[in-house]
């Protein structure tokens, strides 16, 4: 034996090592559920698995070789075998509890896998460290099912910091509401009253539709819809389609959308198609005691009054007619002013005989 390998063996029987003391050792085998190293010592290191990893599913041998150098941290110098027990992973926390504390100080945005998902919140590992992202700070709406983040890489800040008591917080929401603010600001000093844009539609309701328009949402109410009559807006809208409104107004952060494009307006065109002395066709679309209003076109009704009905008497609309019910008429008034006009079905039929014969005299 070497004078040098006796010297070694001297030293290494003399070295004594601490719990918590952190060590360096060399691996010289892996097996299926713990890491042997060579720590210098009088006895080899240990590192289980659950020592190693919170991943349950890691094949040790993959992820660890005969050769490579490991720091560790002492948790039992002799487990009852003579052996000293390591933690890799637990030494791998600190420091990713040290990497958490400066990004928590600086506000720093970071990217880390999603672990698990919980019915509270997820979790995430930086370093080997876990941070907690609560539902309600996971997204900036309402999530009921969080399972579409596993695994994913997502992005978060750190805005509790108390390892003491495990508690490291991230919050993803805080991202994505600076960044819709940001969309937000970009997109209202591009637009204006009276532009077209395109949308993509994100809610409907009974009311209207929400139209995301890149940066913030506009309201498509039910009577900006079409010129003409809507009665669901669920039977004319899908969530996710694509739309190309106008916006009428913008009012602070609240933006007003229409589908009525002036263009299209079909008053434009209604001197010359409903002009006095006319014969349109049209739809019965509601009634009242005087008379009913028949749907021409898109956003043009007509009022037929109960005198103008039949040359015979008529009490109320609703004893001839019916919602739905296809008539002709004849336009007998226009006002184009004021958006009316007037029809009668009595100026088509042909005089009673003892009308015409009072006329004849």
């Amino acid at each position: 034996m070497s004078e040098l390998s006796f010297e070694q063996m001297l030293e290494d029987s003399v070295k004594t090592i601490r719990n918590g003391e952190i060590v360096q050792g060399t691996v010289i085998d892996v097996k299926e559920d713990e890491i042997i190293l060579n720590i210098g010592y009088k006895a080899d290191g240990i590192i289980t698995k659950s020592e190693y990893s919170n991943d349950s599913s890691l094949v040790l041998a993959d992820a660890v070789h005969v050769g490579d150098t490991m720091e560790a941290k002492v948790l039992k110098v002799n487990d009852g075998e003579g052996q000293v027990i390591l933690t890799y992973k637990r030494l791998a926390a600190e420091k990713g509890n040290k990497r958490l504390e400066a990004a928590f100080e600086s506000q720093e945005v970071l990217k880390a896998p999603v672990t698990q998902v919980l019915d509270g919140g997820l979790c995430v590992n930086v370093e080997e460290a876990r941070v907690f992202i609560p539902a309600s700070l996971v997204s900036d709406t309402y999530e009921r099912d969080l399972s579409k983040y596993a695994d994913q890489e997502i992005e978060f800040v750190i805005t509790e910091f108390n390892p003491r008591r495990r508690r490291i917080i991230g919050n993803r929401k805080q991202l994505l509401l600076a960044e819709k603010a940001e969309k937000q600001k970009e997109l209202m000093e591009r637009i204006h009253a009276g532009d077209t844009v395109t949308g993509v539609v994100k809610n409907v309701t009974d009311f209207g539709a929400f139209i995301d328009l890149g940066g913030a949402d506009g309201l498509l109410h039910i009577s900006e819809m079409s010129w003409g009559r809507v009665e669901n807006p669920k039977k004319v809208f899908t969530v996710g389609e694509e739309v190309k409104v106008l916006i009428k107004e913008i009012n602070g952060d609240k933006i007003a959308l229409s589908l009525k494009f002036p263009e299209e307006n079909p008053w434009l065109t209604a001197a010359e198609k409903f002009a006095v002395g006319n014969v349109v066709e049209g739809k019965v679309a509601r009634m009242t005691d005087f008379g009913a209003f028949v749907e021409l076109a898109p956003g043009i009704d007509a009022l037929l009054h109960v005198s103008q009905i039949s040359r015979e008497h008529v009490a109320k609309p609703s004893d001839v007619l019916s919602i739905g019910q296809e008539i002709q008429a004849k336009v007998v008034d226009f006002n184009g002013e004021e958006k009316k006009i007037s029809l009668s079905m009595k100026a088509m039929e042909a005089p009673a005989a003892e009308d015409a014969e009072g006329e004849e005299a």
